[in-house]
Protein backbone atom coordinates (compact mmCIF):
# COMPACT_ATOMS: atom_id res chain seq x y z
CA UNK A 1 0.00 0.00 0.00
CA UNK A 2 1.53 3.29 -1.09
CA UNK A 3 1.49 6.25 1.27
CA UNK A 4 -0.21 9.46 0.13
CA UNK A 5 2.28 12.23 -0.66
CA UNK A 6 1.03 15.09 1.47
CA UNK A 7 4.02 17.22 0.45
CA UNK A 8 2.38 17.99 -2.89
CA UNK A 9 -0.76 19.47 -1.33
CA UNK A 10 -1.25 23.23 -1.16
CA UNK A 11 -1.59 23.06 2.62
CA UNK A 12 1.04 23.80 5.27
CA UNK A 13 -0.50 21.28 7.66
CA UNK A 14 -0.32 18.53 5.02
CA UNK A 15 3.25 19.46 4.12
CA UNK A 16 4.28 19.34 7.79
CA UNK A 17 2.58 15.97 8.18
CA UNK A 18 4.55 14.76 5.18
CA UNK A 19 7.70 15.35 7.26
CA UNK A 20 6.55 14.18 10.73
CA UNK A 21 3.05 12.77 10.25
CA UNK A 22 3.54 9.25 11.45
CA UNK A 23 3.64 8.61 15.22
CA UNK A 24 7.35 7.83 15.65
CA UNK A 25 8.83 10.99 14.13
CA UNK A 26 7.51 13.48 16.72
CA UNK A 27 8.69 11.16 19.50
CA UNK A 28 12.14 10.86 17.93
CA UNK A 29 12.16 14.65 17.52
CA UNK A 30 11.26 14.98 21.21
CA UNK A 31 14.06 12.66 22.26
CA UNK A 32 16.65 14.55 20.23
CA UNK A 33 15.29 17.86 21.57
CA UNK A 34 15.76 16.75 25.19
CA UNK A 35 19.28 15.46 24.52
CA UNK A 36 18.72 11.80 23.74
CA UNK A 37 20.62 11.80 20.48
CA UNK A 38 22.46 8.52 20.10
CA UNK A 39 20.78 5.80 18.05
CA UNK A 40 20.89 3.19 20.83
CA UNK A 41 19.60 5.68 23.41
CA UNK A 42 16.64 6.65 21.22
CA UNK A 43 15.92 3.01 20.42
CA UNK A 44 15.98 2.07 24.10
CA UNK A 45 13.92 5.07 25.22
CA UNK A 46 11.16 4.50 22.68
CA UNK A 47 11.25 0.72 22.37
CA UNK A 48 11.14 1.21 18.59
CA UNK A 49 12.57 -1.35 16.18
CA UNK A 50 16.03 -0.55 14.87
CA UNK A 51 14.76 -0.71 11.28
CA UNK A 52 11.93 1.77 11.85
CA UNK A 53 14.21 4.09 13.83
CA UNK A 54 16.83 4.04 11.08
CA UNK A 55 14.17 4.88 8.48
CA UNK A 56 12.71 7.74 10.53
CA UNK A 57 16.12 9.22 11.34
CA UNK A 58 17.10 9.02 7.67
CA UNK A 59 13.92 10.92 6.79
CA UNK A 60 14.48 13.57 9.48
CA UNK A 61 18.03 14.09 8.23
CA UNK A 62 16.91 14.19 4.57
CA UNK A 63 14.30 16.83 5.45
CA UNK A 64 16.85 19.00 7.27
CA UNK A 65 15.24 18.49 10.69
CA UNK A 66 18.20 16.70 12.27
CA UNK A 67 21.82 16.10 11.41
CA UNK A 68 24.32 13.43 12.32
CA UNK A 69 27.37 14.59 14.25
CA UNK A 70 30.37 12.47 14.95
CA UNK A 71 31.40 12.46 18.62
CA UNK A 72 33.96 9.63 18.50
CA UNK A 73 35.86 7.88 15.70
CA UNK A 74 32.99 5.57 14.72
CA UNK A 75 30.14 7.05 16.74
CA UNK A 76 27.49 9.57 15.72
CA UNK A 77 24.65 11.30 17.47
CA UNK A 78 21.69 13.23 16.14
CA UNK A 79 21.10 16.90 16.86
CA UNK A 80 18.35 19.23 15.73
CA UNK A 81 19.04 21.81 13.08
CA UNK A 82 17.56 25.30 13.27
CA UNK A 83 14.67 23.94 11.19
CA UNK A 84 14.29 21.09 13.69
CA UNK A 85 14.29 23.41 16.69
CA UNK A 86 11.50 25.43 15.10
CA UNK A 87 9.57 22.20 14.53
CA UNK A 88 10.08 21.38 18.23
CA UNK A 89 7.99 24.49 18.94
CA UNK A 90 5.07 22.49 17.57
CA UNK A 91 5.78 19.85 20.20
CA UNK A 92 5.48 22.49 22.94
CA UNK A 93 2.00 23.33 21.67
CA UNK A 94 1.14 19.62 21.68
CA UNK A 95 2.46 19.36 25.25
CA UNK A 96 0.21 22.22 26.34
CA UNK A 97 -2.84 20.45 24.90
CA UNK A 98 -1.79 17.06 26.31
CA UNK A 99 -1.13 18.50 29.77
CA UNK A 100 -4.58 20.06 29.80
CA UNK A 101 -6.60 17.19 28.35
CA UNK A 102 -4.70 13.94 28.96
CA UNK A 103 -2.43 14.33 32.03
CA UNK A 104 -5.01 13.11 34.52
CA UNK A 105 -4.83 13.59 38.28
CA UNK A 106 -1.10 12.90 38.44
CA UNK A 107 -0.45 16.05 36.43
CA UNK A 108 1.97 16.64 33.58
CA UNK A 109 4.88 14.22 33.26
CA UNK A 110 7.37 16.96 32.34
CA UNK A 111 7.71 20.62 33.31
CA UNK A 112 9.30 23.35 31.18
CA UNK A 113 11.34 26.22 32.63
CA UNK A 114 11.57 29.35 30.49
CA UNK A 115 15.18 30.56 30.11
CA UNK A 116 14.34 34.28 30.09
CA UNK A 117 12.32 34.46 33.33
CA UNK A 118 13.44 31.23 35.02
CA UNK A 119 9.87 30.19 35.77
CA UNK A 120 8.18 26.87 35.06
CA UNK A 121 5.60 27.71 32.42
CA UNK A 122 3.85 26.58 29.25
CA UNK A 123 3.51 28.01 25.77
CA UNK A 124 0.68 30.31 24.78
CA UNK A 125 -0.18 31.18 21.21
CA UNK A 126 -0.20 34.89 20.54
CA UNK A 127 -0.67 37.03 17.45
CA UNK A 128 2.67 38.03 15.95
CA UNK A 129 1.28 41.49 15.15
CA UNK A 130 -0.65 42.62 18.24
CA UNK A 131 0.60 40.15 20.87
CA UNK A 132 -2.91 39.17 22.03
CA UNK A 133 -3.84 35.51 22.57
CA UNK A 134 -4.60 33.73 19.31
CA UNK A 135 -6.65 30.53 19.19
CA UNK A 136 -8.47 28.69 16.42
CA UNK A 137 -11.76 30.49 17.15
CA UNK A 138 -10.04 33.88 16.89
CA UNK A 139 -9.00 33.73 13.24
CA UNK A 140 -10.47 33.74 9.77
CA UNK A 141 -8.79 31.47 7.22
CA UNK A 142 -8.05 33.35 4.02
CA UNK A 143 -6.37 32.21 0.79
CA UNK A 144 -2.65 32.94 0.64
CA UNK A 145 -0.33 33.42 -2.31
CA UNK A 146 0.32 29.68 -2.62
CA UNK A 147 -3.32 28.64 -2.33
CA UNK A 148 -3.86 26.75 -5.58
CA UNK A 149 -7.47 25.65 -5.52
CA UNK A 150 -8.24 27.05 -2.06
CA UNK A 151 -11.86 26.41 -1.12
CA UNK A 152 -13.35 29.09 1.10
Amino acid sequence: MQRTNFGDMACSIARTLDVIGEPWSPLILRDIYVGIGRFDQIQQDLGISRKVLAERLKSLVANGIAERRQYEANRCEYVLTTKGLELADLLLVMVRWGDKWTAGEAGPPVLYRHHDCGQVSHVELTCSTCGKPMHAGDVDVLPGPGAAGFAS
